[in-house]
């Protein structure tokens, strides 16, 4: 997918958490922070376009490379924390923002013939849908109109 697909399945797949943030744990703060950080990273995957000796939708596009986002983020949240003394229960947060804003990105791009290898190094297997090429501009603005609907409807019910 292109950007505005990418941007939507982030916000639709990350409007069942907002919700909970602001219903349930009530913590509007938390839920736009994760909102960013999940929208930040919807693109990251395809930093592999500029990167010598990666091929696309190679390991960047793998459950591996949302494990070892997540990772890097909550360590380096954890780290900040320990070096400012406040906010170490938001490490497990932040490793959560960082393996779910890549594995949004996968999930737009699983949409796709050409498909991921979610799976790698354990097998090589591209997963695919082909339900509509990365480049159709309709199925790209159809997904951010459904993502962006999704979070509008999260906090407009959150606000009733």
């Amino acid at each position: 997918m292109y950007w505005p697909g990418h941007w939507g399945v982030s916000l639709l797949l990350y409007a069942p958490v907002a919700f909970v943030l602001l219903s349930e744990a009530e913590a509007p703060a938390l839920a736009l922070a994760g909102g960013v950080g999940v929208l930040s990273l919807s693109r990251l995957p395809d930093v592999d376009f500029r990167l010598p000796f990666v091929s696309h939708r190679g390991i960047t596009h793998t459950l591996l490379f949302a494990l070892a986002v997540g990772a890097a983020l909550g360590g380096a949240v954890a780290l900040l924390a320990e070096q400012v003394g406040v906010g170490g229960g938001l490490a497990p947060f932040a490793a959560f923002v960082g393996v779910y804003g890549i594995v949004a990105h996968l999930a737009a791009d699983v949409v796709t013939p050409a498909g991921v290898p979610l799976l790698w190094p354990l097998s090589r297997r591209r997963y695919s849908l082909g339900l509509v090429r990365a480049s159709n501009g309709v199925a790209n603005y159809l997904l951010l109109g459904a993502g962006t609907f999704a979070v509008c409807a999260a906090v407009l019910t959150w606000l009733r």
